[in-house]
């Protein structure tokens, strides 16, 4: 279970699911005004320092959270499905469009939401905004290794 290359894999995704909860996706400040807007999986923050007071608005990105954690509980049911591949095959699919959907979306709110709340500066991709990218390698390693499982045990019974 555990000792199989693909179960690392699997276990990686959920851990950087877990990250993309925590770690900031994207940044923006203007240095003129300085409004600053901040994008988690769980808010879009503009914050406004206006001398002493701050103004903050709040957007709610609940979808990045629920795609976060439906696509770290798939990875994590898919590591003891270990003596079905073929469902774990078809868990390996359903996770590689949970993990597209969560690309596609926070790319949505950073670069069409987020960019229209302060315009004219770029805004900066933070550390969770790669996690997909790198969770969605991880899962075609692992569905690559799951698949050759697949094949070893089917070349095996040929044989018998």
């Amino acid at each position: 279970m555990i000792q199989r290359i693909q179960s690392v894999f699997l276990l990686l995704i959920a851990l950087c699911m877990i990250a993309f909860l925590f770690l900031p996706i994207w940044s923006k400040t203007d240095a003129e005004t300085g409004v600053t807007a901040t994008l988690t999986a769980f808010s879009l923050t503009q914050t406004a320092a206006a001398g002493t007071e701050t103004a903050s608005t709040s957007t709610s990105t609940i979808a990045l959270t629920i795609l976060a954690i439906m696509a770290a509980a798939v990875a994590l049911y898919e590591i003891f499905q270990y003596k079905n591949r073929l469902t774990q095959m078809k868990l390996g699919m359903l996770n590689t469009l949970l993990l597209a959907a969560l690309l596609g979306t926070s790319v949505y709110y950073a670069y069409y939401v987020g960019e229209e709340m302060i315009k004219g500066v770029p805004g900066e991709r933070e550390a969770a905004f790669y996690l997909p990218f790198l969770a969605l390698l991880l899962n075609a390693l692992a569905n690559r290794f799951i698949r050759r499982d697949e094949q070893l045990v089917r070349s095996v019974d040929r044989l018998r």
